[in-house]
């Protein structure tokens, strides 16, 4: 599967964003979808992640409350709706696909990643 990420930009402390994640091929709907930020010099690091049929969710202690994940299977496409922004969400943001299964955290577990989209919030 290819994915391919957008949405990102530059918006002020306290903004929103909502960046997508377009899978091409038609087994998306078998995929868990997680999304990654890394900002630099830091590893990539867990955001959020969910299942294939959209019933779960889980998300970083750092963005629980003001990140909600969802996808449209029908659109093969994961969002990442990022509200209540803060200068140090800002990174580069990856999408990635895991085979089916449970969510995980790690990202040596996902199986296909996106290009990255930059994330910049400014103070």
């Amino acid at each position: 599967v290819q994915l391919q990420a957008s949405g990102g930009g530059l918006v002020q402390a306290g903004g929103s964003l909502r960046l997508s994640c377009a899978a091409s091929g038609r087994t998306f709907s078998r995929y868990t979808m997680g999304w990654f930020c890394q900002a630099p010099g830091k590893e990539r690091e867990f955001v959020a992640a969910i299942t294939s049929s959209g019933d779960t969710t889980y998300y970083a202690d750092s963005v629980k409350g003001r990140f909600t994940i969802s996808r449209d299977n029908a659109k093969s496409t994961v969002y990442l709706q990022m509200d209540s922004l803060k200068p140090e969400d800002t990174a580069v943001y990856y999408c990635a696909a895991k085979r089916l299964g449970l969510i995980v955290t790690s990202k040596d577990m996902y199986d296909y990643w996106g290009q990255g989209t930059q994330v910049t919030v400014s103070s």
